[in-house]
């Protein structure tokens, strides 16, 4: 960025460049056709509108959010194919995807146990409707989805149950290999892959024509496409990509199209420099000096490799220096690249979108969405 463009801020902030996220979009989108798969892209990481838009018309099939809200915001910015990928549990979850549903072209839920799959039928036949859903398997990620061994009994009650059309299968796996973490992307997915079809033969032999076999992340998501076991991937990360998946070997830091920027406010002591910005700005999810990465810092600052973001409260950043001095400025204003880019745009109500060299205010359509 420019210093004329980094004068226009209003810090802390942050900044897409909207013409690398386009590549990015293009990239993944290309990958997906040339292995035969469908693409249905998470919007966890951008919660825009605008930017689902353009995952579609690049030719993805639709989208995937985490949960009603997401989804309700996203139809409301014109988006018609939505899978809501977590158990649809919680009367008032309900009510609003079944309000939801009529009002798209397809709406695909998520279900783990048998005990969702059937709160989800009950209001289902209540209101009259058929409810597409997808079954969650847990390969090793260790959170939501029925165990691998359990899946094709459990998909037999649900297909037996009225009010619901089981569809397909789905996973969230990431960086796991036999149960443990790993850095090897390949044999990540292509274990993904093949547990995948082991569940699908399963459902299917126990007598349920599932048709979707939906897997892959940011890290995992191409090479999953490309072992053809499966029919889906979502990733999401990759639109903007971050710190991290440069570490997963999935991005190159000049695809990264996010920026933190942030002003020196003070300089009281030469050691350390105060930011504007503190913990409600700086993402925090990922800890520091932990493996694999070991990442020093809360973000990266650009051109200053010697900076070390390590230390926040609500409102201040703590800049140290390998040197002991930061010589910074009352003034200077920085920009960062975040460890983990979904959360650093989920702290904000509104980004920049840095598009043929201007700068726009965009709002966070789906910011704080949990429900």
């Amino acid at each position: 960025m420019t210093k004329e463009q980094l004068a226009m801020l209003e810090t802390p902030c942050v900044i897409l460049d909207v013409a690398q996220a386009r590549r990015n979009i293009e990239a993944m989108q290309a990958a997906a056709d040339a292995a035969g798969c469908a693409l249905r892209p998470h919007i966890k990481t951008h919660k825009m509108a605008v930017f689902a838009r353009m995952q579609v018309e690049a030719g993805a099939q639709g989208i995937t959010c985490a949960k009603v809200s997401e989804a309700e915001t996203m139809a409301a910015g014109g988006l018609r194919d939505i899978f809501i990928a977590y158990p649809m549990v919680g009367a008032f979850r309900i009510r609003r995807a079944l309000a939801l549903a009529p009002k798209l072209d397809r709406l695909i839920l998520a279900v783990d146990s048998w005990e969702c799959a059937r709160e989800l039928s009950d209001a289902a036949q209540a209101a009259g409707l058929c409810l597409e859903v997808r079954l969650e398997i847990d390969t090793g990620a260790g959170r939501t989805g029925v165990p691998l061994e359990h899946a094709a009994a459990l998909a037999q009650r649900i297909a037996a149950m009225p009010g619901l059309r089981l569809t397909g299968i789905y996973t969230f796996k990431g960086l796991i290999y036999q149960g443990a973490p790993t850095q090897d992307n390949i044999l990540a997915a292509k274990e993904e892959g093949e547990m995948m079809a082991e569940a699908a033969r399963s459902i299917r032999a126990a007598g349920v024509a599932i048709q979707d076999v939906s897997a892959g992340s940011s890290p995992t998501g191409v090479a999953v496409a490309q072992t053809g076991l499966v029919t889906e991937v979502r990733p999401g990360t990759y639109i903007f990509k971050d710190q991290m998946l440069c570490g997963e070997h999935v991005a190159e830091p000049e695809q990264i199209a996010v920026r933190y920027a942030a002003t020196v406010v003070s300089v009281q002591h030469g050691e350390y420099a105060v930011l504007d910005g503190g913990s409600k700005t700086f993402a925090t999810d990922i800890p520091l000096n932990t493996p694999p990465f070991y990442y020093p810092g809360y973000a990266a600052v650009e051109g200053r490799p010697d900076l070390c973001l390590s230390r926040m409260n609500e409102e201040h950043g703590i800049l140290t220096a390998a040197c002991g001095q930061t010589k910074l400025k009352v003034g200077d204003v920085l920009t960062l690249v975040p460890i983990h880019v979904c959360t650093a745009v989920n702290q904000q109500n509104a980004v920049y979108l840095l598009e043929n060299g201007r700068l726009t205010r965009h709002p966070v359509d789906a910011r704080g969405m949990t429900v």
